[in-house]
């Protein structure tokens, strides 16, 4: 699969731990950045990586921030984009299920690497159940004109 990848300085870390992995399980991802630790704007990089799927460069798009709220609300300022700030992999998997979430936003600083190793794995390999699913997806591009 190709991923896209993105994250402020609170998420650096746990980004460059995820590329490794994903590299390692033979995926094909692309770094949007930041590249330190740095203070940086997550804005900046949010948008770009969430653009890249939205015009479907990548099958899925990764995006870190402390908390994951700042990075979801940017992303889904993107017609196309489904973001969804998942907590748990329970959340992973329904955001796929039920909601057909195209980026998974992470809060570096509330979930460990183990767990966000699980819930990528999840989110990637869980498919959108379509049926009574479907028309809210329709409903909500409905509302954002994409």
């Amino acid at each position: 699969m190709k991923i896209a990848l993105a994250s402020d300085h609170a998420g650096f870390e746990l980004k460059e731990i995820l590329i490794k992995e994903l590299e390692e399980k033979g995926h094909n991802v692309s770094d949007y950045g930041t590249y330190s630790n740095e203070s940086i704007d997550y804005a900046d990089f949010a948008y770009v990586a969430a653009r890249s799927v939205a015009e479907h460069n990548y099958n899925f798009g990764i995006i870190i921030c402390g908390s994951g709220v700042g990075v979801s609300i940017t992303a889904n300022k993107v017609n196309g984009i489904r973001a969804a700030n998942c907590c748990n992999n329970e959340i992973a998997a329904l955001a796929r299920q039920h909601n057909d979430a195209n980026i998974l936003c992470l809060g570096a600083r509330f979930v460990t690497v183990e767990d966000a190793i699980e819930m990528v794995d999840t989110f990637m390999n869980t498919k959108f159940e379509g049926g009574r699913h479907q028309r809210r997806i329709e409903k909500i591009h409905d509302l954002t004109g994409c």
